[in-house]
């Protein structure tokens, strides 16, 4: 089968090289046509290679894309973690602080600093805590309910009435449902 095609390949080329002797054998002069072939075929080729550049320059534009994303993904959180830090610093001189210290009060408040401290770093980064939802209508969107009690008045009915756990937001997106009880 392998000789065939190769005999059929030998015999298509040696047509070939007789027709081109032919040709040049008449010394007949170039038509306008054949010019005018030549032309677009060259006009094809230099598209070919336009287009081939193009995608090349695509492939590789989507390729640096694609690294540039996965490194702004790994070190997406660097920032957040350099503000919380000095919390985590806060906390350990705060340990330390305690074993001394017999003033729950001032144990008390020095935990309440931080806290706020922590809250103000998450707020600047854009994270918000959902509003007091206790007495408003449930809503699904922000909110999972996790029980159901019976509602002490008819009011309450179909609302929250305790907040287990805050929602948050980051910009508008929930990022942590508030988990609520609601009235039946």
């Amino acid at each position: 089968m392998e000789n065939k095609d190769q005999l059929d390949q030998e015999s298509n080329q040696a047509t070939v090289e007789m027709t081109s002797e032919e040709t040049n054998s008449n010394d007949k002069p170039v038509s306008s046509e054949e010019s005018q072939e030549a032309k677009l075929e060259a006009e094809i080729a230099e598209l070919k290679e336009k287009y081939l550049r193009l995608y090349s320059d695509f492939e590789n534009f989507r390729k640096r894309t694609a690294k540039e994303r996965i490194e702004l993904i790994k070190t997406a959180s660097e920032d957040v973690l350099k503000d919380l830090i000095p919390v985590v610093d806060d906390f350990e001189r705060s340990i330390k602080a305690s074993d001394n210290e017999s003033d729950a009060v001032k144990i008390k408040e020095g935990n309440q600093l931080i806290y706020h401290k922590l809250v103000r770093i998450l707020e600047s980064k854009g994270l918000k805590a959902m509003e007091d939802l206790v007495g408003k209508s449930f809503n699904p969107d922000t909110q999972e309910a996790i029980t159901q009690i019976p509602a002490p008045n008819e009011e309450l009915k179909g609302s929250v009435i305790d907040v287990v756990e805050k929602g948050y937001t980051l910009g508008e997106k929930v990022v942590r449902f508030a988990k609520v009880v609601t009235g039946a």
